[in-house]
């Protein structure tokens, strides 16, 4: 079960992206303050939901638990929003989540995880991709870039910032995701896991995750609405409500795949890259050489043979 899971958060989170681009104007500089409020808004709606209408049982105790492992994901994800504003989705998304390879990493030298040998070919095949195919995107983007944008587009902005946010990303990004490995398998202490079960693990962990970003989202409220006296727009923000909800959608299947194999599952949901590219050539009329098109071939194969490894 957990491929399919890991399929779902894959189609989730690509159209997630997409969103989330078509959101973050260049001239909004408070845009993923506005995304992690529409977030943490539809992320909150779920959450109560889950806990009232649901039916879960949860313990409060489990949301400060959580919070370390929360706090690394949200963080990162604002990381990813403010990096959007600078550089293009092809760009930024295979970077972001070439995490999968460092959690891999950490996995092996930490968890002392093994991988049969076909499955570490799959893993490769996929870290591999994603990194490839940022670097691809960097080397043929440049002169293209150079000829259609104004030298003082922020959009296009190149350098260190510009790499910057993806990166702190990814690093983020891969210890939240170590981090719910040892979360699902009960490596922390006993106190960290009241009236936490195997059975129950995955919604406690997704409903704490939750919760924190409606924190986050109501504090980021506060100040754009409050303080910024920013006005919304539906028409303008739309974009950003839907991205939220397909966020919404890959977090909640996301916990299932990681909790059923994280070794293997973390490196395939970074794939979702691949599609984003995709929808960012269909949607946003972004054009894919032949070396793209080879490398996201190759990290499908890796992908198909997770699915014939799961068999």
């Amino acid at each position: 079960m957990w491929f399919i899971f890991t399929i779902c958060t894959i189609l989730a989170w690509s159209g997630s992206d997409l969103m989330s681009k078509m959101g973050s104007r260049p001239d909004d500089k408070l845009s993923h303050l506005k995304m992690l409020m529409a977030v943490g808004f539809v992320m909150g709606i779920h959450a109560i939901y889950q806990v009232t209408i649901g039916g879960v049982s949860y313990d409060l105790h489990n949301f400060i638990a959580y919070m370390p492992i929360s706090a690394c994901y949200i963080i990162s994800m604002m990381f990813g929003y403010i990096g959007l504003r600078y550089i293009e989705l092809s760009i930024s998304s295979p970077i972001c989540n070439s995490s999968g390879a460092l959690v891999a990493l950490l996995c092996f030298v930490f968890l002392g995880d093994r991988m049969s040998p076909l499955a570490l070919i799959a893993v490769l095949l996929i870290s591999l991709g994603i990194l490839f195919l940022a670097i691809i995107e960097k080397q043929e983007g440049e002169e293209a870039r150079s000829l259609r944008a104004h030298p003082d587009d922020i959009k296009y902005e190149r350098g260190f910032l510009a790499i910057l946010f993806p990166v702190l990303y990814l690093i983020i990004d891969a210890m939240g995701t170590f981090l719910d490995g040892m979360f699902f398998d009960f490596q922390f202490p006993d106190w960290f896991y009241i009236g936490v079960t195997e059975d129950t693990v995955e919604l406690v962990c997704n409903i704490s995750y939750e919760f924190t970003f409606m924190i986050v989202g109501i504090i980021c409220a506060i100040y754009v609405l409050g303080i910024k006296k920013e006005k919304l727009s539906v028409d303008r923000d739309k974009f950003k409500l839907l991205g939220a909800c397909f966020e919404t959608l890959g977090q909640f299947t996301y916990v299932f795949a990681l909790s059923g194999n994280t070794i293997v599952a973390a490196p395939a949901i970074g794939s979702y890259t691949v599609f984003s590219v995709i929808w960012s050539h269909i949607f946003l009329k972004e054009r894919l050489t032949k070396k793209q098109y080879f490398v996201v071939g190759m990290v499908l194969i890796g992908v198909i043979m997770l699915a014939f490894l799961d068999i």
